[in-house]
């Protein structure tokens, strides 16, 4: 969802566009976009489980229910473009695009596309993508646009000093930010507390750990166990708002290899600790954090590698080692593509230019 905003707030920035979100009904786009203030449709869509056959029957109808009531939509809102990225309810909405002849752009944030992206790739005017590596897996290669993921201006804007003042932490200490994504993840939670005594024996480490609401309270017991919070410099938090200071005032991240959290950290330049999630679909976020680790940007640990010491002795030794963070720093900002929201807007509106002039031949 995070992507889509940033690319709407690029295109309404120019005060010729208008925008609006069809999303789930019950899903946090509809939280977000009421938030920006963005007209919200809800549309119902339902996703499937290979173990679970008649779940395919069940999304099916419910995606044939609501591309009827997308085409109606569309009909009556009448849009320029509709843009996916890649969310099931993509499909409905991309279906009803192509029955009413109303051009079509997607986004594929991550490495590996997911099902929604590929399946309506064959009709999409432009496919923005994140990796070079997306472009083998869609229907019409020639179509495909490097942009990178957009990020919130919040986060290609935010800087270090204002992220200090924030949290509260003195410019000459050393930051260590952890986070698993708006949910937490236990194992990382799990894995980094069993260092807190290597990472707490370096002095003046601050850290700022976004446990996840779910995993809030047992972290929190858990460090209190542990040994404590070594005197108020491990801040446990249950859900960070404000991501794009609290990762412009760390020197060290640690997170899961999710695109978004890739797109901000890369945004704006931070090295980083990378333990891919390992269910995600097709294995992508290993794939994900390969192109960072590969453009020395970061580490990465497999999900299963980081209940051995080696993972804390990884992460210390970036706490001690200002000249290795600095290089990786830079390598994870030349990684960055701050301006991907542009970009992405800059498709779209080239896909519309490009209906119009056909349209006018």
């Amino acid at each position: 969802m995070y992507p889509a905003l940033a690319v709407a707030a690029e295109l309404v920035a120019s005060g010729l566009d208008e925008v609006a979100f069809v999303g789930t009904p019950s899903g946090l786009e509809a939280r977000l976009a009421t938030e920006a203030g963005v007209p919200f449709f809800g549309l119902p869509a339902r996703g499937f489980d290979r173990a679970r056959p008649w779940s395919f029957v069940v999304a099916g109808v419910t995606a044939l229910v609501s591309t009827v009531r997308a085409i109606r939509l569309i009909k009556r809102w009448d849009p320029d473009v509709v843009v996916g990225f890649g969310a099931y309810v993509s499909v409905p909405v991309g279906l009803a695009a192509v029955a009413t002849r109303t051009p079509l752009v997607l986004h594929e944030q991550n490495s590996v596309p997911g099902l929604a992206n590929r399946f309506l790739s064959r009709w999409a005017k432009q496919v923005a993508v994140t990796y070079e590596t997306s472009r083998t897996f869609l229907r019409r290669p020639d179509r495909v646009v490097l942009t990178g993921n957009p990020v919130r201006a919040s986060v290609s804007l935010a800087g270090r000093e204002h992220g200090r003042r924030t949290l509260g932490i003195e410019d000459e200490a050393t930051v260590l930010l952890v986070f698993g994504g708006s949910r937490g993840a236990r194992h990382v939670n799990q894995a980094v507390l069993a260092a807190r005594a290597s990472v707490l024996s370096i002095p003046d480490v601050h850290i700022v750990h976004a446990a996840g609401r779910a995993e809030y309270d047992s972290v929190v017991k858990s460090l209190s166990d542990g040994g404590g919070d070594g005197g108020g410099r491990w801040v446990i938090h249950d859900y960070i708002e404000d991501m794009g200071s609290c990762i412009a005032a760390a020197d060290v991240v640690v997170a899961r290899a999710g695109a978004t959290s890739l797109a901000e950290i890369t945004a704006i330049g931070r090295a980083a600790v990378l333990v891919p999630y390992p269910y995600a679909t097709d294995d992508h976020q290993t794939l994900n954090a390969r192109t960072m680790v590969d453009g020395g940007g970061a580490i990465a640990f497999a999900d299963s590698e980081i209940d051995g010491p080696e993972f804390g002795e990884a992460i210390a030794a970036l706490l001690r080692d200002s000249s290795a963070r600095a290089n990786m720093a830079a390598a994870s900002r030349g990684l960055g593509r701050p301006d991907a929201g542009a970009r992405v807007a800059s498709v779209i509106r080239d896909a519309v230019s490009s209906s119009s002039r056909k349209g006018q031949s």
